[in-house]
């Protein structure tokens, strides 16, 4: 999966690489504009993951500009799976759309503009599950996601570390739902991972 990644999907995580260092960099970026993407070991993590997830739905909830999505195009490509991913932002829309056309994923991503939330539950039989978008919403989109999770299905949380205190309500309750064994990873800026028991 990863010794043998394309070549355009290389250059194209390169480029937003140096992007979202850029907009780390400059004090006067807007907070909407910002990719706020995963670090390289995280993407590589969620791909690992999403290599083994079970038959169903994969779904990412908050694209960006599609750096993340990439990561997990090289599991779907593998599992002959695709990824349905969800952005608000119009910008980040239009920019994920064209990481997708450079990257030559087209055919394994389905991009859904909106709110992630009106949609979720039309999604059934989840079985693996990506949540990175506005943290206020989290814990209304793990409620919308894990009913509709296949036992054994995996949802991963980003920025669950970084984020505490804004991310906490849906820690503590995945912790103790009993629904889901779950468990904080230390990988970048922390993971929350719940599978469907």
């Amino acid at each position: 999966m990863f010794h043998d990644m394309p070549d355009r999907v290389r250059r194209r995580m390169a480029y937003l690489e140096r992007l979202d260092a850029r907009h780390r960099k400059a004090r006067t970026i807007e907070h909407f504009e910002r990719l706020r993407q995963v670090p390289p070991a995280t993407g590589k993590f969620l791909a690992i993951v999403a290599a083994g997830a079970l038959k169903g739905t994969w779904l990412e909830l908050g694209t960006s500009g599609g750096y993340s999505t990439m990561w997990l195009s090289l599991a779907a490509r593998q599992a002959g799976r695709k990824i349905i991913t969800f952005e608000v932002s119009e910008a980040k829309i239009d920019l994920a759309r064209e990481t997708f056309s450079e990257a030559g994923i087209e055919d394994l991503v389905g991009l859904v503009p909106g709110d992630a939330l009106k949609y979720l539950p039309l999604y059934k039989q989840v079985a693996f599950c990506f949540l990175d978008l506005e943290k206020r919403i989290y814990k209304a989109c793990y409620e919308a996601v894990i009913p509709n999770m296949v036992r054994g299905g995996i949802l991963l949380a980003d920025n669950v570390i970084s984020h505490r205190e804004e991310t906490a309500p849906t820690v503590k309750r995945a912790l103790a739902d009993r629904r889901v064994d779950a468990q904080v990873i230390p990988i970048g800026s922390g993971l929350l991972l719940a599978r469907k028991v």
